[in-house]
């Protein structure tokens, strides 16, 4: 089983940006012929931690790996940390700013939604230190050669 792995560092200073690499991974998958179900959940999961990232830890770091059976997104940031990680699952829960909910984000939808689309979601958190989340989605009855 090979395993295709890439990187992408997120500016988070540029919400204009902000979703491109969740849709080159897409666009990856897409061409691979992975389940679109799973294209799906991948894409929506790395776009909500994506976004997260731009608006709460300044951007970061984040690495795919994708196998014919699973697809593994660890999401890296030094940012401030979650204080309460069972509260920020909680959907509507946000501490986002005013000026970004403005921008149409902070919903307190990114967590929720990470989880629901997620087969498996692990958050590493520490105050004042930054995050790491690890996503796996698994996928079904691939025939796509890596």
């Amino acid at each position: 089983m090979s395993i295709l792995k890439l990187h992408y560092d997120i500016d988070g200073s540029d919400f204009t940006r902000a979703g491109e690499a969740s849709g080159k991974v897409k666009r990856v998958l897409k061409k691979l012929g992975l389940d679109a179900e799973a294209i799906r959940n991948v894409s929506i999961a790395m776009y909500e931690g994506e976004i997260n990232m731009v608006i709460h830890a300044g951007g970061g770091e984040i690495d795919v790996e994708i196998s014919s059976e699973l697809v593994t997104i660890v999401l890296t940031d030094h940012g401030p940390g979650i204080e309460d990680v069972s509260l920020a699952m909680k959907e509507g829960y946000s501490t986002a700013t005013d000026n970004i909910r403005s921008l149409g984000f902070g919903a307190g939808m990114g967590l929720p939604n990470i989880k629901k689309y997620a087969n498996e979601v692990a958050i590493d958190t520490k105050v004042g230190v930054g995050t790491t989340i690890t996503i796996k989605i698994y996928v079904p009855d691939c025939s796509a050669e890596l």
